[in-house]
C-alpha cells in the first residue's frame, strides 16, 4: 500500500523520559509505516531547553503560529530536584504556559471512552471537555507574608495619572497577601476560543465562575463572555441548534454530576485545573484524556493531558518492559493528523487518523490493555494486560484489517 501523503508539515514537539520513549514507538509502529510524515521537528526534552535557554519552546511556538498544526509529547516541567538531577543553568518554565502565552489559547480536554470502562459517575454517557482558560489568577499572582500588624492596599497607578486605591484588611497580626490579575483581551479570546470550538465540535457550552462573590474580577468574565455570545456567536448557536448559557461554579458543579455528559464546560484557570483533574479521574484514567490548544484564530496543539511517566521511566531504564498505557498520546497524533487532513484537504489522512482511533478503541473493547486499564475493566472477555509495544503491536494489527 502507498504511504498517505502530506502537503503542509506539522509541528512536532518531542519531550521527556517514558513518554518520548512511547513517542518514537507510536511513530515507528503506527504512524511512519502508513503515512509519509512530515514534521518540523523541536526537540523540547529537558537537556535541550536547558542547552538552548528555552529558546526551543518559543521556536515550536512560533512555528505553531506559521503551520497551524502542532502535535506535543508530555514534557518536565523542572523543581529543585530535577534542577540538580538534569544538572540545570535554571528552574525552566512549564513549556505548556510558553507555548500557551504565545498562541493565547484555551485548553480543551476531554476523556476517550471506551465500552467495558465505566465512568464512576454512572450516569455519564458521553464525554465532557473542560475548557480551561490557561492564562493568569493565581498562577500569576504575586504573594508574600505579611511580617505582623499593619495595612495592605491595592494601588493602581494608570499611565494617564489617574490613580486607584482600596484598602484589602487592617491585619491585627501575622498573615498572608496575594494580588492576581488578568485581561479583558485574554478573557475575549478565552471566550471565542470556547464559542468557536463548541460550533466546531457541535456541543453545548456551559460557563461558571463566582460573580455573586468576586463582583468585579468573575463579574468581567461573565460580562465579557455574554457580550462575545450576543454580538458574535448567539445566531450561529441557534442555527445549529445549540446552547449557552452561564451559572455559578457550584451549580455548575451539581449540574455536571447528574448530567449525561456532551457539552463543553469552560472555567477560569484554577477552576478548569482542578475540574479537568475530577473530570479525567471519574472517567476512569488520566491516560486516556486527550487535550488540545486553541487559538483565537485557529491555531491547534495537541498533546496528552498527563506527564511524562517518571516511574515507568525508570524501569525502563533498568531494561524492565512497562505496560505504560500509550492511548492519549496516539490520540494527540491522530488528532493533529486529521486536523492537518482537514485543513489541507485530504480526506484520506483524515480517514487514516480516524481509522487509528477506532482500531486503538476496538483493541481495548476486544480485551487487550495495558495495567492501568486492566483494573477497571468491567468487560464480558477477561483482560489481557501486555506491555506497551505490544499494545501498539495490537493496535497495528486491527489497523491492518481496518485499512
Amino acid at each position: 500500500m502507498a504511504k498517505i501523503q502530506m502537503k503542509t508539515p506539522l509541528v512536532e514537539m518531542d519531550g521527556d523520559e517514558m513518554t518520548r520513549i512511547l513517542w518514537q514507538d507510536i511513530k515507528d509502529i503506527l504512524l511512519t509505516p502508513y503515512v509519509d510524515l512530515k514534521t518540523e521537528y523541536y526537540d523540547l526534552g529537558l537537556p535541550e531547553r536547558d542547552r538552548t535557554g528555552d529558546q526551543v519552546t518559543v521556536d515550536a511556538a512560533e512555528a505553531t503560529k506559521k503551520y497551524g498544526v502542532a502535535v506535543k509529547c508530555a514534557t518536565i516541567t523542572p523543581n529543585g530536584q530535577r534542577m540538580e538531577e538534569y544538572k540545570l543553568h535554571e528552574m525552566w518554565k512549564s513549556p505548556n504556559g510558553t507555548i500557551r502565552a504565545i498562541l493565547d489559547g484555551t485548553v480543551f480536554r476531554a476523556p476517550v471512552m471506551v465500552k467495558g470502562i465505566s465512568p464512576v459517575v454512572k450516569n455519564w454517557k458521553k464525554p465532557i471537555t473542560i475548557a480551561r482558560h490557561a492564562y493568569g489568577d493565581v498562577y500569576k499572582a504575586t504573594e508574600f507574608r505579611v511580617p505582623g500588624p499593619g495595612r495592605a492596599e491595592l494601588v493602581y497607578h494608570g499611565e494617564d495619572g489617574a490613580q486607584m486605591c482600596q484598602t484589602i484588611y487592617d491585619f491585627e497580626c501575622a498573615g498572608v497577601l496575594q494580588g492576581q490579575y488578568n485581561k479583558d483581551s485574554s478573557i475575549r479570546s478565552f471566550a471565542r476560543s470556547c464559542f468557536q470550538y463548541a460550533v466546531d465540535t457541535r456541543q453545548d457550552l456551559w460557563f461558571s465562575t463566582k460573580d455573586t462573590i468576586s463582583k468585579k474580577y468573575d463579574h468581567t468574565f461573565k460580562d465579557i463572555f455574554q457580550e462575545i455570545y450576543d454580538g458574535e456567536y448567539r445566531a450561529r448557536f441557534e442555527e445549529l441548534g445549540l446552547t449557552y448559557f452561564y451559572t455559578l461554579i457550584d451549580d455548575a458543579v451539581a449540574r455536571v454530576i447528574r448530567s449525561q455528559g456532551g457539552y463543553i464546560w469552560a472555567c477560569k484557570n484554577y477552576d478548569g485545573d482542578v475540574m479537568s483533574d475530577m473530570v479525567s479521574t471519574a472517567f476512569g484514567s488520566l491516560a486516556m484524556m486527550t487535550s488540545v490548544l486553541v487559538s483565537p484564530d485557529g491555531k491547534y496543539e495537541y498533546e496528552a493531558a498527563h506527564g511524562t511517566v517518571t516511574r515507568h521511566y525508570y524501569r525502563h531504564r533498568k531494561g524492565e518492559k512497562t505496560s505504560t498505557n500509550p492511548v492519549a498520546t496516539i490520540f494527540a497524533w491522530t488528532g493533529a493528523l486529521n486536523k492537518r487532513g482537514e485543513l489541507d484537504g485530504l480526506e484520506d489522512l483524515q480517514s487514516f487518523a480516524q481509522a487509528l482511533e477506532r482500531a486503538t478503541i476496538a483493541v481495548i473493547e476486544g480485551g487487550t490493555m495495558t495495567q492501568d486499564l486492566a483494573g477497571l475493566w468491567e468487560g464480558e472477555v477477561p483482560a489481557k494486560t501486555v506491555d506497551s509495544r505490544a499494545f501498539l503491536q495490537a493496535i497495528a494489527a486491527e489497523l491492518d484489517k481496518r485499512l
